[in-house]
């Protein structure tokens, strides 16, 4: 019997990618074991490599941990496109390619010749997923399409921002690349359907992924909101459901959300005030809202001498769902996390081994991915070119020589 496969194995991806959208798209699809070829410019490689927080070795050698934990099981190609030999070696590797992945500033691969509606010419077949901050299909263009942003811009403009914080402070940002990182998680998955339907018709398409969409979408409950009721959320405060936030503890925070009556009952049991279920403050949603400090000195008095373990058991038992709010350390500790295998050990040959979340979907049919550290600048080019498209090591001199590798 041969070995389980991975879902992409045999799908060849070109990553024409830096910071953190592409790279981390490219890494779902290399997890999912697509061959992926990261081309980055010579010499100087995708600008994440020079960010910190870097990982240092003995000797001080140091590697950009943004780097290695966005680019495990990749192989890194350097290639200068600016130059005509280049786009040709790049148009050569696309045609023996199934996708393209790319977010490079929108109207930067069209000035090259190397966008869709050139390379898709010579390989109908071809899967080419643009991500950008506020797309760039034919069709639906904005008036903010030719702008540059970053995941912050995403999460400010979605209407994200104004509902992180509270309402006597300024809005917040939440994580630092969450549009990035689920911008390209919805890449791959655009990725994923298009792969999907050339499996029936046998042609490739333009995948176009926008951080500005991905974000919005995130931000249903929103829309959702002022779609039906015309109301707009506010920073910090909920009208149609309570307790939902963080309860103090004695060593530390519980997350606590009552979603409608029936959760309500139970956490009323689990407290032993059931005389608060059909309390007029609390008998829904709305009443609670209303009357949120009141049901605060409740929660906050129950939990004032107990722990987030003894807390949450007590809880969970009685069908109330809630958690710990855990520190960076909470997180790789927790026994949970360990039997998931959701932190992968990368061994780097430079900084050694650390670990890194790994792709958070498993297939009962496919085995691990793979943990391969992520390349140094332009360890695969000599490989790519020799074994892909047939260049002699002759031939590899000279394109040295002539600054295209």
């Amino acid at each position: 019997m041969s070995e389980p496969e991975r879902p992409l194995d045999g799908i060849r991806v070109i990553g024409v990618e830096q910071y953190m959208s592409a790279p981390y798209c490219t890494m779902l699809l290399a997890d999912a074991g697509a061959e992926v070829i990261k081309i980055e410019r010579p010499g100087v490689g995708d600008p994440r490599r020079s960010i910190p927080p870097f990982a240092e070795a003995d000797n001080g050698e140091r590697v950009a941990g943004g780097f290695i934990a966005y680019n495990r099981n990749k192989k890194s190609m350097t290639l200068n496109l600016g130059s005509e030999r280049g786009r040709h070696i790049f148009r050569d590797l696309v045609a023996e390619s199934d996708v393209v992945v790319e977010n490079l500033r929108p109207g930067s691969m069209a000035k090259l010749g190397l966008d869709y509606s050139a390379l898709s010419a010579a390989n109908p077949g071809l899967i080419y997923a643009g991500i950008s901050g506020f797309g760039r299909m034919e069709g639906y263009e904005g008036p903010y399409g030719d702008r540059p942003a970053f995941d912050i811009v995403a999460e400010a403009m979605s209407g994200i921002m104004n509902l992180v914080g509270y309402d006597d402070k300024p809005p917040s940002w939440t994580i630092y690349g969450l549009a990035d990182i689920y911008t390209g998680m919805c890449t791959a998955f655009g990725v994923m359907q298009a792969l999907f339907m050339r499996s029936r018709s046998g042609r490739g398409q333009f995948v176009d992924s926008a951080m500005f969409d991905s974000m919005i979408s995130l931000n249903e409950r929103m829309v959702m909101l002022y779609s039906v009721t015309g109301q707009e959320p506010a920073r910090g405060e909920l009208r149609h459901l309570y307790p939902r936030g963080a309860f103090e503890c004695i060593d530390g925070y519980l997350a606590v959300n009552v979603p409608d009556s029936l959760i309500w009952a139970r956490l009323c049991e689990a407290i032993g005030r059931e005389d608060l279920i059909e309390d007029p403050r609390c008998t829904d949603g709305n009443a609670r809202a209303s009357n949120r400090k009141f049901v605060d000195s409740v929660l906050e008095g129950w939990l004032s001498d107990k722990t987030r373990s003894e807390a949450g058991d007590i809880l969970n038992s009685h069908g109330v769902p809630v958690g710990p709010v855990y520190t960076a350390g909470d997180v790789f500790q927790d026994p949970q996390v360990a039997a998931r295998k959701m932190l992968i050990p990368i061994d780097d040959p430079v900084v050694g081994e650390y670990q890194f979340a790994r792709s958070p979907v498993l297939l009962s049919s496919a085995p691990e991915p793979k943990t391969s550290p992520a390349p140094s600048l332009g360890e695969h080019t000599s490989s790519v070119l020799t074994e892909v498209l047939g260049y002699s090591e002759a031939d590899l001199e000279h394109m040295v020589e002539e600054g295209v590798i």
